[in-house]
């Protein structure tokens, strides 16, 4: 037995009616917030930034040196290269070969080594940002918070109380 059209459309709305209001009495709670403004802003952050400063300034003031010594050294041979026997001339550029590879090295190492800490620094930062998200997520009943979106109204924006609760050594955590 064929139903009549009429009928099937019938049923049809009537059960998209049931699911309109249905969702409706059961509205998601939905917020979103900024990981970039927390990795510049939190208090976790500007304080893992400090640690790195700390850790890497003495390194990075001795690459200072160095390049201020390789210029200083070209610079010399610039202007005394005429003058100087053909020897004294090439172990003066051996020489200053030889520091600019060791400069380049130790650059290299630091940028390195730097990104390293770096990463693992914002990375503890975003393992307690999530947690502090989630701890607002259950307080405030949210369904869903998103960290990326090309849009967010600041309606729904959590970001600031988000950063209030890291700065708080009780909500974030250690």
């Amino acid at each position: 037995m064929k139903q009549p059209v009429g009928w099937c459309l019938a049923g049809l709305l009537a059960f998209s009616a049931f699911g309109a209001t249905a969702a409706q009495a059961q509205e998601a709670r939905v917020a979103a917030v900024n990981s970039d403004r927390i990795l510049r802003e939190s208090l976790p952050a500007k304080a893992a930034q400090a640690k790195l400063e700390q850790e890497f300034s003495a390194r990075d003031h001795d690459l200072q040196d160095m390049a201020a010594r390789l210029k200083t050294m070209s610079d010399a041979l610039d202007k005394s290269g005429a003058t100087l026997s053909a020897s004294d001339r090439t172990q003066r550029q051996q020489q200053l070969a030889q520091l600019d590879a060791d400069f380049q090295r130790k650059q290299r190492q630091f940028r390195d080594d730097l990104n390293e800490r770096r990463n693992e620094e914002l990375a503890a930062v975003l393992e307690r940002a999530n947690k502090v998200i989630k701890q607002v997520a259950e307080q405030n009943h949210y369904d869903l918070i998103v960290q990326e979106a090309v849009y967010v109204s600041p309606r729904i924006d959590i970001t600031d109380q988000v950063l209030k609760a890291l700065a708080n050594p009780a909500t974030a955590g250690n």
